[in-house]
């Protein structure tokens, strides 16, 4: 099926790479004008050769200012898919009072800054989508490790189904996408930091009974179906794409 998205304009954080790169992709192979923001440019610059539908944005999802300017230099946002992240590593005594203030800021902190910037448009036109991408390691499962991160990924779901129950009556849907363990370039960059990094990504892969990783295009497929009218019926929900993780 092509043209989901036919006529929207999306807005897309943390395109640089990985999922949200992804994501900007299918975004314009389904129709959609996309906004593809990242904090490096250097990491956007291809993306209008791979789709002129595509323009290109840099973007630090934790400067407000930055946000408010991209927002408003972006013209009306129909759909936001808000994909920026940060994963932080340890326990709860490994993480400094720095990194959990980053993991906050970056996971949960930037998408109030986002759909609060957003969301007067999308009230004015009657209408709006919004996909935040959280993960299942939040307020669906723990996961070993990932206590920063974790703690601001379920902040992120309370955020979300807030916006999607005060908004349900005026046109506005928020929804949550959250993968298991995605092959991305941030993903090989941990594994390879561990002095043995075969059995660090044996050890990702273990996590789901599905026996592999999960591919960045099928959470790309994931957010389309949010973000599209599709899913016109479903608001304040998660949809859990994790191999069997959380089973």
């Amino acid at each position: 099926m092509v043209g989901r998205l036919q006529g929207k304009r999306v807005l897309v954080t943390g395109a640089g790479q990985g999922i949200g790169r992804a994501i900007a992709l299918a975004c314009a192979r389904e129709g959609a004008a996309v906004v593809a923001t990242s904090r490096t440019l250097s990491k956007l610059r291809d993306l209008p050769d791979a789709s002129p539908a595509i323009s290109v944005a840099a973007l630090d999802v934790t400067d407000d200012a930055a946000v408010s300017a991209v927002v408003a230099a972006s013209g009306p946002v129909d759909v936001l898919i808000h994909a920026a992240g940060y994963v932080a590593s340890g326990t709860i005594l490994d993480c400094s009072p720095e990194d959990w203030q980053r993991s906050l800021d970056q996971n949960a902190t930037s998408a109030y800054r986002m759909m609060r910037a957003v969301l007067p448009g999308m009230l004015d036109r009657g209408k709006g989508t919004i996909v935040n991408v959280a993960s299942v390691a939040s307020s669906l499962t723990g996961v070993a490790g990932r206590t920063a991160y974790g703690a601001s990924k379920a902040a992120l779901i309370g955020l979300s189904k807030a916006v999607a129950r005060d908004f349900i009556g005026r046109g506005i849907r928020c929804n949550v996408l959250c993968p298991g363990t995605t092959d991305t370039p941030s993903l090989a960059e941990r594994i390879s930091a561990n002095p043995d990094a075969e059995a660090a990504r044996k050890a990702m892969i273990a996590r789901h009974p599905i026996g592999r990783l999960a591919t960045v295009e099928e959470m790309a497929a994931a957010a389309v179906f949010l973000a599209s009218d599709e899913s016109g019926f479903m608001t304040g929900q998660l949809l859990v794409i994790d191999g069997g993780q959380t089973l």
